[in-house]
């Protein structure tokens, strides 16, 4: 194999293909990645045996074609310290050679017939799904996808396909995010899908995306990329359960004030004891400490009694942070039960801190 690259493409693709790398265990084979130059394209594959990605590229000078590996992180390294301009790469007895003007590095190799096979996205079933639609769903649910819970299913966001919609939905036990987008479809089915995947997808997908899925797999084509994860096996909770079925008082509140309130008492504490009096609505931090923080908002609630909830703020937080709205609306029923945050089509419920 021998070809040039211009250093911006070649780096843009070996920064995207950096998440997808075995990074503890050098000798793998998933360490590396994988080049074949052939067709007028260069095409370039990273795998950790669980997530895939591909890319290919026209913008480059083919001299001879061939394949090979070399690991990944080095490559990028080397990369990266060049100048901008043409890259030369060039396999000699197993050697990949990197160059530019002055500067020779060397990179081994692995046996390019022993990188893993990607499933192929030809004859699967597919998911119609508009991508901006994809990503922002995804995106949103993504804070509440639990991490290291030895139940595995936790650890990844259900894509739940029913004939006229799909929701998207994630837990981590103290709180239950939902997208419920309109949306038809042939057939009924659910995927669980891992949380590292979830952040690759936001990162690499923004044009029009075609997805497969089999028993094992989820694949993401895109003009420019493919994309696998493999799936989680399990059972996702029965999320419909935990949402509340009636609702005793619903406020609307301004999405800006409340998170300059918020922020100021977790310079404290991360747990804040909201109030909601009549006319207005005070926030204090929850310490064991002797360090108190409170502040206060002007808001009309409707509430004639004071009625109190404390809360973990980053789940208000993380929720704010994920809505476009200026305003948005929590459900309460009692101060010790779960309670909801809305906007549009996208919810979150809470268990609250018992006080």
């Amino acid at each position: 194999m021998k070809i040039t690259i211009s250093k911006s493409i070649l780096e843009n693709i070996l920064v995207h293909a950096s998440p997808f790398l075995e990074k503890k265990d050098t000798s793998q084979i998933t360490s590396h990645i994988y080049l074949n130059a052939s067709n007028n394209k260069l095409t370039l594959k990273a795998t950790d045996y669980e997530i895939g990605f591909v890319v290919s590229v026209e913008n480059v000078t083919i001299i001879e074609d061939g394949s090979i590996t070399a690991n990944g992180k080095k490559f990028l390294d080397i990369v990266r310290i060049l100048k901008d301009g043409n890259i030369d790469l060039e396999v000699k007895n197993n050697i990949l050679h990197i160059s530019q003007s002055h500067s020779n590095f060397k990179l081994p190799t692995f046996s390019y017939n022993e990188f893993p096979e990607f499933p192929s996205y030809e004859g699967k079933p597919r998911i119609s799904i508009e991508s901006h639609t994809l990503i922002e769903s995804l995106k949103k649910i993504t804070p509440a996808i639990d991490t290291n819970n030895p139940k595995f299913e936790l650890n990844g966001a259900l894509i739940d396909i029913k004939t006229d919609l799909i929701n998207f939905a994630s837990t981590d036990t103290r709180r239950l995010a939902v997208v419920t987008i309109n949306n038809q479809s042939d057939n009924e089915l659910s995927l669980i899908i891992p949380k590292k995947a979830i952040v690759e997808i936001q990162k690499l997908f923004f044009d029009n995306i075609e997805l497969y899925y089999d028993e094992t797999n989820l694949i993401i084509h895109s003009e420019q990329y493919t994309f696998f994860t493999k799936l989680i096996n399990g059972k996702f909770p029965e999320y419909s359960r935990i949402i509340p079925k009636e609702i005793a008082h619903n406020l609307v509140l301004p999405k800006a004030i409340m998170i300059d309130a918020i922020k100021q008492i977790t310079t404290i504490s991360n747990d804040v004891k909201i109030i909601f009096h009549n006319d207005l609505i005070i926030f204090e931090s929850l310490s064991d400490d002797n360090i108190e923080a409170k502040t206060e908002i002007t808001h009309a609630t409707g509430f004639d009694e004071p009625f109190t909830i404390a809360i973990n703020s980053r789940y208000l937080l993380d929720f704010l942070n994920s809505i476009n709205s200026s305003e948005f609306t929590i459900g309460l029923n009692e101060g010790n039960l779960p309670f909801i945050l809305s906007d549009e089509n996208f919810i979150t419920v809470v268990m609250p801190i018992v006080i």
